[in-house]
């Protein structure tokens, strides 16, 4: 190999080695906020909307819908929260996956 290609494969595996990964989709909302809005069994669409803002929605066909945030774990890391709304609007379930 010639050192013009060699320097080039060089520079593409130390810039991708720079890159930092993309935040996944959602809002971004600390865990506190998350676990004071989101209470299975009492906590409804509109108040969890209101305290926490609009996000990533899934709706089921159901009558279900799941709503994503993202929790900051510092260093450009990211758990998701997951919401789980019943379909009379009501939080089913939560769910923390780092």
């Amino acid at each position: 190999m010639t050192r013009a290609p060699l320097a080039a494969l060089a520079l593409a595996l130390l810039l991708g080695g720079c890159a930092s990964t993309p935040a996944p989709p959602g809002t971004q909302v600390e865990l506190a906020r998350i676990e004071a809005a989101a209470v299975p069994g009492k906590a409804t669409r509109a108040s969890v909307q209101a305290a926490l803002g609009s996000t990533r929605k899934v709706v089921f066909d159901s009558g279900y819908q799941s709503w994503l945030y993202q929790v900051p774990r510092g260093a450009g890391r990211y758990a998701e929260f997951v919401i789980l709304f019943d379909p009379a609007g009501v939080v089913a379930k939560t769910r923390l996956r780092d």
